[in-house]
């Protein structure tokens, strides 16, 4: 399929979306966005490779609400008729905002679900009903074990950032989840990178999927000027204060790679006169939002975090990222950095490398592809032994009952739901018909 989609306006969505679109100046489309709209439209399955900042939401949040938005139905009791699977809370959050937006002017209702949080509320707004779903896998599943959200009148399937939910240990959970879907439906895959495991993921979820890339791995970090710090692990502390000293300084996200690190590090960089705010996966939910509501306001201007935030925080104008830890799996180092040189801007990011993280550098450059320009008045230590790994963030946007006991074996393709005889049968036929979705609206 040859796309050559210059505006929204060339889609011909429902005029309460085109309304939304223009109160948000939104004119041209991004290019996930251009590739991506148009296929979905007519019901396609996508397999998509995208980082986040590439405006990812819209590019299938807009093909979901025009399908609803068309039909007109009423939501039911805890069965949503679009489901989108996030990793973390604070991508579902920012989707579930998103979708809110576009939809605004549309009789269309948004339910979040997910963990760190007390579940009542979540329950009652899936009584109420709810046409379309953000949920995290954890706490996804609690209220299905639960009787509270049934899929089986499911039409809409999203997985969103496929790669970090394998990274957080979600498979097992995506495939229970997979497996309650109905077999007729649409199914919409993202991730930013496509290992062996994602590969196979989206060959059992998808059928004859319409492929989308616009992040070429070795060109996704090039308009980020990045740099290497050699020091040893002492030194990192009074590195990262000075830094945040320098006149072109503005507002910088911290990656630590434990929370105890993270916590630690704010504590020393509060003493110091600079105000941080700190968030990672043992804050609750209600401190983890008035941090990045305090970072986004520039009340603070230094965020230290942990990998939860690595990816789904949207946040303009940050101008530095520092690597105080160099994280120990290569794809999470540019998902970090990602947070800086958003929109087309330019962005800086500074990594503090010690001896026990040479092999994590290497590792890195082999991912990205390039050698990263060292700071000439550093001397490069005596290599080290690796650190041992914890404290890390796995299954971070999930509720903890299911942190142990993940099931063990594979399922068949069919158990994964794939079995399909047509795409969502005549109600395909229905979506196509601009005339009949006009007469609904009009």
């Amino acid at each position: 399929m040859d796309i050559q989609l210059k505006t929204f306006a060339e889609l011909n969505l429902l005029p309460p979306l085109e309304r939304a679109l223009k109160e948000q100046n939104y004119k041209i489309p991004t290019p996930i966005q251009a590739k991506t709209i148009p296929p979905a439209l007519e019901g396609k399955d996508i397999l998509g490779c995208a980082q986040t900042g590439t405006g990812k939401t819209a590019a299938f949040a807009l093909p979901i609400l025009d399908f609803l938005g068309g039909d007109m139905r009423k939501a039911r009791s805890g069965r949503p008729q679009a489901l989108v699977l996030a990793p973390t809370r604070e991508l579902a959050i920012q989707i579930g905002d998103s979708m809110r937006v576009y939809g605004k002017h549309l009789k269309l209702r948004t339910a979040l679900v997910f963990g760190g949080v007390n579940q009542n509320k979540q329950v009652r707004e899936m009584q109420r009903g709810a046409h379309i779903l953000v949920a995290t896998p954890g706490r996804l599943l609690d209220l299905m074990q639960q009787g509270h959200i049934q899929l089986d009148e499911l039409e809409v399937f999203v997985l969103d950032e496929a790669d970090r939910m394998l990274d957080m240990g979600f498979l097992p959970d995506i495939k229970r989840v997979i497996s309650k879907l109905p077999s007729d439906r649409q199914s919409l895959f993202f991730s930013a990178t496509m290992p062996p495991k994602i590969v196979e993921l989206a060959s059992q979820l998808l059928s004859s999927p319409f492929r989308v890339d616009v992040t070429p791995k070795k060109t996704s970090v090039k308009k980020i000027k990045q740099k290497i710090v050699y020091c040893e692990r002492s030194e990192k502390v009074g590195l990262l204060h000075k830094l945040l000293r320098g006149e072109d300084v503005g507002r910088v996200i911290v990656f630590t790679r434990t929370k105890r690190g993270a916590n630690t590090l704010a504590k020393k960089t509060e003493k110091a006169g600079v105000p941080v705010a700190v968030i990672h996966g043992n804050k609750s939910q209600a401190a983890r939002q008035k941090a990045l509501k305090a970072f986004r306001a520039k009340k603070v201007r230094v965020l230290v975090a942990t990998d939860v935030a690595a990816r789904g925080i949207d946040i303009d104008n940050v101008t530095h990222v520092v690597n105080y830890d160099l994280p120990n799996e290569p794809e999470s180092y540019v998902h970090r950095i990602g947070r800086t040189g958003r929109a087309g801007a330019e962005g800086i990011a500074v990594s503090f490398c010690s001896g026990e993280e040479l092999d994590y550098l290497d590792d890195i450059e082999k991912l990205i592809g390039i050698k990263i320009e060292r700071d000439p008045n550093s001397v490069k230590p005596a290599w080290k032994p690796k650190p041992k790994q914890g404290g890390g963030q796995r299954r971070g946007g999930g509720s903890t009952s299911r942190r142990k006991g993940n099931q063990k074996g594979k399922r068949s393709k069919s158990s994964l739901g794939n079995s399909r005889s047509s795409k969502r049968g005549p109600k395909r036929g229905k979506r196509n018909t601009k005339e009949n979705r006009r007469s609904v609206v009009a």
